[in-house]
């Protein structure tokens, strides 16, 4: 069975329309949803929690990205893949969702709905289990909120060609770092727009209320973008798509190797030759992430296409229990965060006598804090507590058939 795709119209970048038309649609695969992707889906989630539990239990006062401490910088280093892996297969997922003979008007609507979800949820839900604070006089622009900017900006996207929609997602991505030089300030009263936009940063959304920007959207936008639009691929037979995701991985991993060895251009802080061997190869894959660099993408998406290639008929028991986190990954998101905040007040009250002394992130009190060990306890513990309740809420997603079922 084929699937035939509209004449591609010319673009403004040539080269687009070369890698687009080097993607055809070909025979189906035998079914739309691919078990590798739930399965890097889950693996991804599964990493995110290990970040987050280093946030919540560590001491504060220390610098993750310190090239000198290399099992603290590894620690952090090995989540980086978390947010870019998930938001392009958040877009890949996107035209499957599509492919199943829904028409771009409805696929237009599910993502602007789900996006205007995600975004009221990261303001209230993930708000609070990040803060326990129900005075909602500071809000947090994070992963959450970017996933659902990025879904209602793909959501007038998907009626433009899937030339243009990568020429879009491109551009972002190779292009944003043209834009350091521009600061916030530069605007006057317009600066928050360009905090939300692409630099990191904190305004005042009204008297006594606050707005931190971790992740700005343009770079975000444009992964998603690039999933939706390499999509196709995920509709050819086994073969050819395991040909073109080599490919296309192998080829942003070593973009990113000759690039970022030549300092040329790509992430604003260069690597440098450091007192060791070990810290200079940290030097080397210390990107930025906020926002997402060039080379801090090209660094996390090319391994995320060459695992897509590695997971594929993966089986066997740790494989099921993976897929599962991947399958319900908002349910986990919640419930993670959740959990995650209520043992570090219950281990502050425990070492510290107090339930108030880690309310926020932002004030851990001094003598608080587990050593790297201790951290890696806790997220398995995490993760095994949740596996029951993740899957029987994806048994329960699966028997039920009202609509908005596809929102949790």
């Amino acid at each position: 069975m084929t699937v035939a795709f509209e004449p591609l119209r010319r673009v403004a970048l040539p080269a687009v329309e070369v890698i687009v038309r080097n993607f055809p649609a070909g025979n189906l695969s035998g079914g739309i949803r691919l078990p590798s992707i739930d399965l890097l889906r889950g693996l991804v989630m599964v990493l995110m929690a290990l970040d987050h539990t280093r946030d919540f239990f560590s001491a504060g006062g220390y610098n993750p990205r310190d090239v000198t401490e290399p099992a603290l910088f590894l620690t952090r280093w090995i989540t980086h893949f978390c947010a870019p892996a998930f938001i392009f297969l958040a877009g890949v997922s996107a035209f499957l969702y599509g492919a199943r003979g829904r028409s771009t008007g409805e696929v237009s609507r599910f993502l602007a709905t789900r996006g205007l979800w995600l975004v009221l949820i990261e303001l209230t839900v993930v708000r609070f289990g990040w803060t326990f604070n129900v005075h909602f006089d500071h809000f947090g622009v994070l992963v959450i909120f970017a996933i659902g900017a990025s879904m209602l900006a793909l959501s007038a996207l998907v009626y433009l060609p899937r030339a243009a929609i990568a020429t879009v997602g491109l551009v972002m991505i190779f292009g944003h770092n043209l834009l350091d030089g521009i600061q916030a300030a530069q605007f006057g009263a317009g600066a928050p727009l360009w905090n939300l936009l692409h630099q990191p940063g904190q305004f005042d959304l009204a008297p006594g209320v606050s707005v931190r920007v971790l992740y700005p959207l343009v770079p975000w936008i444009g992964v998603m973008a690039a999933g939706y639009a390499l999509g196709p691929v995920f509709l050819l037979d086994r073969a050819a798509r395991v040909r073109r995701l080599l490919m296309l991985g192998g080829v942003s991993l070593a973009g990113f190797l000759l690039l970022r060895a030549s300092n040329l251009y790509g992430d604003p802080m260069p690597w440098s030759v450091q007192n060791s061997a070990l810290a200079t190869v940290l030097s080397f894959i210390d990107c930025e992430k906020y926002p997402p660099s060039l080379l801090y993408l090209g660094m996390t998406l090319g391994p995320t296409l060459l695992l897509l290639v590695a997971l594929e008929g993966l089986e066997g028991t740790v494989a099921r229990w993976i897929t599962t986190f991947g399958r319900v990954p908002f349910f986990y998101y919640a419930a993670h965060l959740y959990l995650l905040h209520i043992l570090a007040v219950l281990y502050a009250w425990a070492t510290l006598g107090d339930l108030s002394k880690l309310v926020s992130l932002a004030s851990k009190p001094p003598g608080y804090g587990l050593g790297l060990a201790g951290i890696y306890a806790v997220w398995l513990a995490m993760v095994v507590l949740l596996y029951p309740a993740c899957r029987w809420f994806a048994a329960l997603k699966r028997r039920r058939t009202e609509w908005w079922w596809s929102y949790l």
